[in-house]
């Protein structure tokens, strides 16, 4: 069974996502969230695998990577690089899909803003987890622009320290082929006419 692919992500209320590489907010309620929704799997024996940039792996604390239980990728330009026992680091985002074979069971790109850009622009998403946050913070990163054919579906809320957001799944709707031909033909222009003899004029 192919993997899924799916954009994890949480962002204010102008769409911000990170100040300076890091999350501008601690909000236990969507680590929990982000924790439930990257690790379950449909097969016991399959992995989820979370892929993200250089700047998202060094701004999750220590103690909290690499994610268990999860293949962790690491997407960066250099070479030289080299992460925690385990984990993949690889130099391009195609190579980070190269990943992907029979042991893996979904995969969730969880940022940053280059990646989330790269996954909408060159892969097939099935979905997006998205954490709202009815609040504005200072941020220097936003999340891309959503394509619409991704509709929101709310499934769930929460609050911490006063902070409320809410949890939505963004669902990938199916283009009808009949109704994307029909749109295609009705958009194009009708031939010219040939021209023919200029009428008489009256005098």
């Amino acid at each position: 069974m192919k993997p899924k692919i799916y954009l994890i992500a949480v962002m204010d209320a102008k769409g911000g996502i990170g100040l300076k590489g890091k999350l501008p907010w601690h909000l236990p309620g969507d680590l929990k969230f982000f924790q439930k929704t990257t690790i379950h799997t449909d097969d016991i024996q399959r992995r989820n695998m979370v892929v993200m940039g250089r700047v998202t792996w060094e701004s999750i604390p220590e103690k909290h990577r690499p994610f268990m239980g999860r293949r962790n990728v690491v997407v960066t330009r250099n070479k030289d690089y080299t992460a925690d026992e385990g984990v993949v680091v690889v130099h391009s985002f195609e190579s980070a899909m190269k990943a992907v074979d029979e042991r893996v069971n979904d995969v969730f790109i969880i940022g940053g803003g280059k990646l989330f850009e790269q996954g909408f622009r060159k892969l097939k998403i099935d979905g997006i987890y998205l954490t709202r946050i009815k609040k504005t913070f200072e941020c220097d990163t936003k999340f891309p622009k959503i394509p619409p054919a991704f509709k929101p579906i709310k499934i769930g809320e929460g609050a911490d320290k006063g902070v409320e957001y809410e949890f939505f799944f963004y669902k990938k709707q199916k283009t009808n082929p009949k109704l994307k031909a029909k749109s295609r033909t009705k958009g194009r222009s009708r031939s010219p006419k040939k021209a023919g003899r200029a009428p008489k004029q009256k005098r």
